[in-house]
């Protein structure tokens, strides 16, 4: 199976809340969420310094926030099929949200 094809398949998955809360959660929206939106706010800052046009640093402060919301949504709908007990859930549903706002506004 070509790799757009299983990036594809995981993002219906993620999306979709099939995935543990435990991986939803730490692998996603800490872990790779960390990464990307690191990434994406280098790339701001080394554009605003080198005095970009304004498109490509609107574009790289944007980029990270498809990602973020497609995170939220998977974590949240993850911790609905969570069979363990509930205040871990709504942690991360929390938890999640302030991540993630945290991440696209720093």
């Amino acid at each position: 199976m070509p790799l757009v094809e299983k990036m594809a398949k995981l993002v219906k998955r993620l999306w979709a809340g099939h995935l543990p809360l435990e991986q939803a959660f730490w692998h996603y929206a800490v872990g790779y969420g960390l990464l990307i939106n690191l990434l994406t706010s280098l790339a701001f800052l080394a554009l605003i310094a080198r005095e970009a046009n304004m498109v490509p640093v609107a574009l790289a402060f944007a980029l990270p926030v498809p990602y973020n919301v497609i995170v939220t949504v998977a974590v949240w709908r993850s911790a609905n099929a969570y069979p363990g007990p509930k205040k871990w859930a709504d942690m991360a549903r929390i938890g999640t949200v302030i991540w993630m706002v945290a991440l696209t506004l720093a």
